[in-house]
Order: C-alpha cells, then structure tokens, then sequence
C-alpha cells in the first residue's frame, strides 16, 4: 500500500501522515514513513527523539553517498542507481516504522542537481516500486518528488486543505498535476474544521466523490505538535475521527 498526502503548507500534514503511519502501525504493518517536506517535521509528529533526527542528514544532502551510488564524479553518472540497502542504512527506526528524511528536489541554477535529483528518484522508485511494505509519503505543498515513473506506483494521493481560499486553490493545483502524472485516485480531506460552513466552502469547491472525509480543528492535537517534547503516538492522540478516515484509507488501497 503506497499513499502519498499533500497540500498547502500548514494545512496539517504530517500530523495527518503522522495519524496514519500510527494506525498501519498500530496494526501490525511495516511502515516506511517518508518525508518529502522541506519543513521536515514528520518524525518530530511521530514523536521520535529529537536528538536522534538532529542527527539524520536529507538523503539529497548526502553528497559522498550520491557520488558512490551514481558513478562518482564526471558528466556520466548512473540514472538508475542501486539504493535498496540506502532504505535500510539510512532509516531511523522504532518498532515496525522505519522513518527516512528525503529533502527538497533540487531546482536549476547556479549549479547542476541532476545526480541529486537521480539518487532521489531512485529512492522514491525502490519505495513504491519494489517494497511490499506500506509506504507513506508526506509531501511538499506540490508533489515534485514523483515522476511519470514513479506516480504509478502511488495507490491513494490524500491532499489535506483548509477551508479557505488558498488552501483549496493548492488542493486543485496539485489534483491538475496528480491527473497529469497519472495517479488515478486522489481524495480531498478537509482538515481544522470549526463549523458546518466550513465543510460547505471544502463541499462546494470540490466533487462529493472526491471528498474522503473532515477533521475537526481539536485543541489538545495541536498543543501535542506544538510541544518541545513529543511523546510517540498513543489512540489518545489521533485525530477525531481518524478511525474512519483510515478505515476509507484501506477500503481504497485495497480495493
């Protein structure tokens, strides 16, 4: 099972990506929980030690490793390189998940990042092409980490939007691109819900059949976030109404 959440920054991903990781955990799945956001903050939600993810450096920043594996230096470089064993080595895990930290696509300019941005889809390509383990992807506000290659491998894209004018304009952006890559099913969450009119607004800007569920806006989850020290993940800390949006999760992936 591959599913990969997006949306506009602060509309609540990785405590969503964060919910589910815990509840496929929960239930005795291997999770590779993936952290395609620049922001980084996936393993922090998941509670893991702080100290410890200090540590970990980006994959996209680990230049002595991405010279191994694509060749070394000069204009030929390997665009498809072996990475199984960079999913084992560089991982941080606890229990059944094993947390990996991507970095941001580099962008063109001063200097060239394609043995970068090389490695990177590799890694992306082994994750959803090769692994029978669940993979959860927490991406950027875009979804620069896929290609045509690799979006094929993606089951369910969740994009997490606000009720307001940004939010759903991010959401419908990243569906236009989700569409043009090929993934088939993408499902809107409405997330930070206060009242009935604001699931209106999420209702009346997308299809009904699109909609997989709303979250409401609950204290207690975001004072956790908020946090220095995040304990790991409890039942007590998923979100309201968790329970039935990952049971729509599986009812998708598995169908």
């Amino acid at each position: 099972m591959k599913i990969a959440v997006s949306g506009k920054g602060g509309a609540g991903k990785p405590t969503l990506s964060a919910n589910l990781v815990y509840c496929f955990s929960r239930d005795q799945y291997k999770v590779f929980a993936v952290d395609a956001d620049p922001d980084a903050n996936l393993g922090l939600t998941l509670g893991f030690d702080p100290q410890e993810l200090d540590k970990m450096k980006p994959l996209i920043e680990m230049k002595e490793l991405i010279q191994a594996k694509t060749g070394g230096g000069g204009l030929f470089y390997d665009l498809s390189p072996q990475v199984d064993d960079v999913l084992e080595d560089y991982s941080l895990k606890k229990g059944n998940i094993s947390l990996i930290i991507m970095g941001a696509i580099k962008q063109g300019g001063t200097a060239c990042y394609c043995k970068e941005n090389s490695f990177l889809h590799a890694v992306i390509n082994a994750l959803l092409l090769d692994k029978d383990e669940v993979v959860l992807l927490d991406m950027s506000a875009g979804i620069e980490h896929l290609t045509r290659g690799t979006a094929g491998g993606v089951d369910l894209l969740l994009v997490v939007t606000e009720p307001n004018r940004a939010g759903i304009k991010t959401a419908g952006n990243v569906i236009k691109l989700a569409r043009d890559l090929g993934i088939k099913r993408v499902k809107i969450i409405g997330n930070k819900i206060r009242k009935e009119e604001e699931e209106g607004i999420i209702r009346a800007a997308f299809p009904q059949d699109n909609i997989m569920g709303f979250i409401p806006f609950a204290e207690k989850i975001w004072e956790r976030a908020a946090s220095v020290d995040i304990p790991l993940f409890e039942d007590k800390d998923l979100l309201p109404g968790m329970g039935d949006i990952y049971k729509k999760v599986l009812g998708e992936v598995k169908d």
